[in-house]
């Protein structure tokens, strides 16, 4: 009996560019453009140094001393060598010392580059939603301790009368809700400022953040998605001079004014409320444009979306978000879905970096200057070549 011929799909079309190898290549190329430090004699380079610490998280080491105890072995060897350009890692002391006085800054280059390259791939298209690309932004803790500080600690009192101090980082990943990766860019690190007697904040952070990512990315057009924190009158303003547009939450707790704002307007006829049933879900939609967002901003319009989803009559979500993207019906479904999709940055980003092999928390190195927040910053831009790993490369 003749058997069927089976086809054979096309030879996989790997993009060398964003293989491992070629996305370390585009990395160290941006660390060997980083300013050295150092004056007295040098062993290590810093970009031998700054790799090795990368190779660290890429190979997911759980700790510094793991990775000093095995060094030598072998394998690590040629993987250090093979996919990280490094001869020699340094020992845990050196890589600690020579990484302490790094501006954090200074790594965002790297980030920018692999994302350059996604756009030059077509791959950032994938992310494209809404005219743009969602871009969610939110805080997450990196490292505590009642035993450990530096400059740049911020510091609070425990119940105990115990002093802690911490560092935390405000991260920015662009999202998609179809999509299962998320592709971080570099976050802000939210630590005592020089000068400052205050702690940090996310506010704060943002203030930073936002403009420094609009002079990376001048043409990309961001639509920024955060928490109600948020949603008050100059990071609003912020975001307008910066040309992002946002979906932002919005509770009635700490929004009573825009709620009632809503509803006096709604019941004088204005805006729309639209039902959509999709086999046993309901979908209730509940929107407003150009409502003022609060009584001391008047002049400060926002467009707001209210929506509930019930099953077998009872609600099993229920938000609300402020943007500046006119509504209609038939948009209204995706606005929905970008709000939701904040969450990814929480979900698919932190979570993983925590309890999935990166150990986020863990403290690495703590240092007296930006060890913390350096070594942060490198677990996250390993993650972000893991991410573009797994969207583009088919092994």
């Amino acid at each position: 009996m003749k058997l069927p011929s089976i086809p054979v799909p096309n030879p996989l079309k790997l993009r060398k560019t964003i293989s491992i190898t070629g996305l370390l290549a585009i990395v160290r190329k941006e660390f060997e453009q980083i300013k050295e430090h150092r004056i007295k004699t040098i062993t290590y380079q810093l970009t031998e140094v700054l790799m090795s610490a990368l190779a660290m998280f890429g190979l997911k080491y759980p700790s510094l001393l793991r990775f000093e105890q095995n060094r030598h072995e072998p394998t690590l060897c040629a993987n250090l060598k093979n996919l990280y350009g490094v001869e020699q890692a340094p020992s845990d002391t050196q890589m600690r010392e020579i990484l302490d006085p790094v501006a954090p800054e200074a790594l965002r280059l790297a980030f920018r580059q692999v994302h350059r390259e996604l756009q030059k791939q077509k791959l950032l298209e994938k992310y494209r939603y809404l005219g743009g690309y969602l871009m969610s932004v939110d805080g997450t803790g990196q490292f505590s301790s009642t035993q450990i500080q530096c400059d740049d600690c911020c510091s609070r009192v425990l119940r105990n009368g115990t002093v802690q101090y911490y560092h935390q980082l405000l991260a920015a990943v662009i999202v998609h809700p179809n999509q299962k990766t998320v592709l971080p860019l570099f976050p802000e690190a939210i630590t005592r400022q020089d000068g400052e007697t205050k702690n940090d904040c996310e506010r704060n952070a943002a203030k930073r953040l936002l403009p420094a990512l609009r002079v990376n990315f001048p043409k990309l057009r961001l639509i920024v998605l955060e928490d109600s924190l948020a949603a008050n009158a100059p990071h609003l303003r912020m975001l307008q001079e910066l040309q992002m547009s946002y979906i932002i939450v919005v509770k009635d707790t700490d929004h009573a004014y825009l709620k009632d704002e809503v509803d006096r307007q709604m019941n004088g006829g204005r805006g729309n409320t639209i039902e959509r049933r999709e086999d046993d879900t309901i979908r209730q939609y509940r929107y407003l444009n150009q409502v003022p967002l609060n009584q001391s901003n008047p002049d400060l319009l926002v467009n707001y979306l209210e929506y509930h989803e019930l099953k077998e009559g009872k609600t099993i979500y229920h938000g609300s978000w402020i943007t500046d993207i006119e509504l209609t019906p038939d948009n209204v479904f995706q606005v929905m879905r970008a709000g939701r999709a904040r969450w990814k940055i929480e979900n698919e980003t932190f979570n993983t970096l925590k309890t999935q092999d990166s150990h986020l928390e863990h403290n690495y190195g703590h240092g007296k200057q930006h060890l913390a927040t350096v070594l942060a910053t490198l677990m996250m831009l390993h993650f972000l070549i893991d991410q573009v790993q797994e969207l583009a490369c088919p092994l």
